[in-house]
């Protein structure tokens, strides 16, 4: 029986170790780390005849050597086991590779980009999905891809595991549409999407990938490997490599036919998305973009990429409409939590950069409230410092770059900023804040990942919204209590 190891306790590496141990691998499943939830999850898998080793790395001693390693997306492609394990010709590839070969008789849609992936990739799966399309959101969002790879054929005698999490077993899917991180294109050879999708770039992960010129590389290759191109043609850096870097691409562009990359591509024109699918067709308007209830120039751009995939997809225009008019937005993503005495509370937890913290602080009406910090990310703050002093009445700095970002605050003359540090402090003060500066919205936009306070930016959202509605409901009470107690 041939050997695999896979890396990585998370949902990627369980569902990577299921799929290899339903495919007649011997499976052993590594971890650095130990808990009491790992510990339960290392016993549920033991019953499926899968080894899993908890507090310690994959060692390649012996003779028994796996013949494959599948890595999970946040383990470092460069980590020294994963460099000798190459130079001793053991295959070594990511979980999106594993799902892939398994799912490749599928058409897929792969969207990668610094920012807007996740909102793009939900927006195209709701589409397909209104088309009556089986399309599953994977990869960064939604299920594990190998999840994905589970379902097809799921359901069997010998299959021992909840099924609870998967798709419906025996499922015959129409396609996958996979949100792609760098990490994962990183680790994955052969991974070919039908359509891939580009939603703009800039600098990020550069303490993994070292310089820009990498990570563009690796956002390229997937691009390169897809059959059909979709880019944002209103993103700096795209646009200015234009047609001679992808000359085959679909651009998009939100300011109009005239901004237009190519003579193919979509825009918008007088609130239509409008289609011009090569430099002899007559333009034809698909949807039109004011039935999408997500704010921002930055969501226009994620629909005109969304419509043009569904459009290559062969996707008709009233599903394109119904889909959209129904979309709620992401979770996460500039998420409306609450409105208290006429101040809006909004989630934007995901974004965990410069450039998704400006767009972010753009898109909500000012003068706002913002909430920012977390673990500090290399790059350039400069526009979003500019967009700070345009919008933010005041700012509430959190976690471990608090510090730093008070620094840079005062370097560019801006003073209404507090150091709070916790979040359980920055909610309730950015109410009062907010009544006393007369603005209309507190915003939490970190600029920053979460990972000195919080597992990830989803649990770091749910608090914050849990925060909210419970300041909304205490303040409520108060606020009734005092009406209904008699004159004095």
């Amino acid at each position: 029986m041939p050997r695999a190891s896979v890396i990585g306790l998370g949902k990627s590496g369980v569902a990577a170790a299921r799929l290899l141990k339903r495919e007649g691998w011997e499976v052993e499943l590594s971890d650095g780390n130990t808990s009491e939830t790992l510990l339960l999850q290392q016993q549920e898998l033991a019953a499926e005849q899968i080894t899993v080793k908890l507090g310690q790395s994959l060692e390649l001693n012996g003779a028994n050597l796996p013949q494959l390693i599948v890595v999970s997306p946040g383990v470092p492609w460069d980590i020294p086991v994963l460099v000798e394990a190459r130079q001793l010709g053991i295959e070594t590839i990511g979980e999106m590779e594993l799902a892939w070969r398994n799912l490749r008789s599928l058409p897929w849609v792969g969207i990668t980009g610094t920012n807007g992936k996740t909102t793009t990739t939900a927006l195209i799966a709701a589409i397909f999905q209104a088309a009556e399309l089986d399309a599953p959101a994977c990869g960064n969002i939604g299920y594990a891809a190998c999840e994905v790879a589970l379902s097809q054929g799921a359901g069997g005698a010998e299959e021992k595991f909840d099924n609870s999490s998967l798709l419906t077993p025996n499922s015959s899917l129409d396609w996958v549409i996979a949100e792609i991180s760098s990490y994962q294109i990183e680790s994955s050879v052969s991974l070919a999407p039908r359509i891939g999708v580009w939603t703009t770039f800039t600098p990020d992960h550069l303490s993994r990938h070292q310089t820009l010129e990498n990570y563009y590389n690796i956002k390229a290759k997937l691009l390169r490997q897809s059959e059909l191109q979709v880019f944002n043609g209103d993103d700096a850096y795209l646009s200015k490599l234009g047609l001679s870097a992808w000359p085959e691409a679909y651009w998009t562009s939100v300011k109009g036919k005239d901004f237009l990359i190519s003579e193919k591509g979509f825009y918008i024109e007088d609130d239509w998305v409008v289609e011009k699918l090569s430099a002899t067709s007559a333009p034809e308007a698909i949807v039109k973009v004011s039935t999408l209830q997500m704010v921002g120039e930055h969501n226009q751009q994620n629909l005109l990429m969304a419509v043009a995939t569904a459009r290559l997809a062969g996707i008709n225009c009233d599903a394109i409409a119904r889909a959209i008019r129904e979309f709620p937005g992401v979770a996460h993503r500039l998420e409306h939590i609450c409105t208290w005495k006429g101040i809006d509370f909004i989630n934007d937890s995901k974004a965990t950069n410069y450039d998704a913290a400006e767009v972010g602080l753009a898109s909500v009406n000012s003068p706002a409230i913002l909430i920012a910090g977390g673990e500090a990310k290399a790059g350039d703050d400069t526009a979003w410092l500019a967009q700070i002093h345009s919008q933010a009445a005041a700012v509430l700095l959190i976690g471990s770059a608090a510090p730093a970002f008070a620094k840079r605050l005062q370097e560019v003359g801006y003073h209404s900023y507090y150091i709070v540090e916790t979040m359980e402090r920055a909610v309730p003060m950015s109410a009062e804040l907010a009544k006393e500066y007369q603005a209309s919205v507190v915003l939490l936009s970190p600029a920053c990942a979460s990972f000195d306070q919080y597992p990830n930016f989803e649990v770091r959202g749910d608090r914050f919204r849990q925060l909210c509605l419970a300041w909304a409901k205490a303040e409520k009470l108060q606020y009734n209590s005092i009406l209904s107690s008699p004159l004095p």
